[in-house]
């Protein structure tokens, strides 16, 4: 059952390719052995850099579950997930993930993201692109308001 669904994303990345809508990235996400949500890399298509494969399936399942977050479903990825997708994935709260290439056939493709795995463990002011901290007397203001909520959707 996970190679049926895992093939699909692979097709999905296939066909992005051979339509000119994307890069070579597929994702299918699955609850209870259904899909619920596919989408190719929409990146140049909709001249966005986050409209990641795996993010534009989990923005359509949340749509589709009417829920931000999708515990019980499975994605299946053409690829493992880069940095931003990875972070995507833990918020969305999926169970479980299955990816066919992993990073370094992406970067064999040009898809290289390895330099963004070694900022992450960098400290803010020791990243590439330049992060500066401004102590503003006010800028801990909406989260003592989201403290102070009675009716908050916590997430």
């Amino acid at each position: 059952m996970h190679e049926t669904f895992l093939q699909q994303a692979v097709q999905l990345a296939a066909d992005n390719v051979d339509c000119g809508e994307g890069g070579p990235y597929g994702a299918v996400i699955v609850k209870d052995n259904r899909i619920i949500a596919a989408s190719a890399n929409k990146v140049t298509s909709t001249i966005d850099p986050t409209a990641h494969a795996e993010v534009m399936a989990i923005r359509a399942a949340c749509k589709h579950l009417n829920d931000f977050q999708l515990t019980g479903c499975v994605l299946y990825t053409s690829c493992e997930p880069c940095p931003m997708c990875l972070g995507a994935i833990y918020w969305a709260r999926l169970d479980r993930v299955y990816y066919a290439c992993n990073r370094y056939d992406a970067a064999a493709a040009n898809f290289d993201d390895s330099f963004i795995y070694d900022e992450i463990n960098l400290l803010p002011q020791h990243r590439r692109i330049a992060m500066h901290h401004i102590n503003l007397p006010d800028a801990r203001k909406p989260f003592d308001i989201w403290n102070q909520k009675m009716d908050k959707i916590p997430y």
